[in-house]
């Protein structure tokens, strides 16, 4: 259990209260309990000097004074400090993801032989690559332009023709359009689409894929 402050500002005014970290954010998440995250039922100006909120400014700011409905906003509405600890979790468990992801899915371009690990964790931290915290397929084509300049690397991919029924484009396209290498609008308002897709992630996409079009999508694996 890790605990934190969670603070906002409402009319000028500075609100904070003592969460457990974990329990916070799952209830950011809309997942968690507002009455679990929270450490000390008492809303602060200041919690390191002990300062409490009046009622009056509760009921000003909030429009009561309850503590728990004032936490909640406080939590989804507010900021919740990550300690250094987190932080550094954080970062590893993503560093772990990409290293995983790279294991699966990479090779040496000039031998064609898989690369391990350790070595491309060692290039992640030789190249200093700056892992964002959001999905690794969404800024692996970033990564990878770091690794290369430490060591050769290539992510070996399927690619897959795609034809998408106009009712489905639309919804469809925010999956389709990360992998996109060429498109074609046809006049009845359907999309013929080449995607070159991970060769790890192509069921998972298959499946997103088949879940939005109901199984409309007509695809083709190009051999190359």
């Amino acid at each position: 259990m890790t605990q934190t402050t969670a603070r906002i500002k409402v009319k000028g005014k500075h609100f904070e209260i003592m969460v457990d970290l974990d329990e916070a954010l799952r209830v950011k998440k809309g997942a968690g309990n507002v009455a679990q995250a929270l450490q000390i039922d008492k809303i602060f100006t200041d919690h390191k000097k002990g300062f409490h909120a009046s009622e009056a400014d509760l009921n000003d700011c909030f429009g009561t004074d309850d503590v728990y409905t004032i936490a909640d906003k406080i939590i989804n509405q507010g900021e919740i400090l990550l300690t250094q600890e987190f932080r550094d979790e954080q970062r590893e468990n993503k560093i772990k993801q990409v290293v995983d992801f790279l294991s699966r899915n990479a090779i040496d371009p000039q031998t064609g032989r898989p690369l391990s690990s350790e070595r491309i964790k060692s290039a992640l931290e030789q190249a200093h690559v700056q892992i964002q915290d959001r999905p690794v397929d969404a800024q692996i084509g970033k990564i990878l332009d770091e690794l290369n300049k430490i060591i050769p690397i290539k992510i070996q991919t399927k690619k897959v023709k795609i034809t998408v029924p106009a009712v489905y484009t639309g919804q469809v396209y925010g999956v389709i359009n990360q992998y996109k290498e060429k498109e074609d609008w046809k006049n009845d308002g359907s999309l013929d689409v080449t995607v070159n897709v991970p060769s790890g992630l192509i069921m998972e996409f298959y499946d997103k894929l088949n879940s939005i079009t109901h199984g409309a999508a007509l695809t083709a694996e190009i051999k190359e």
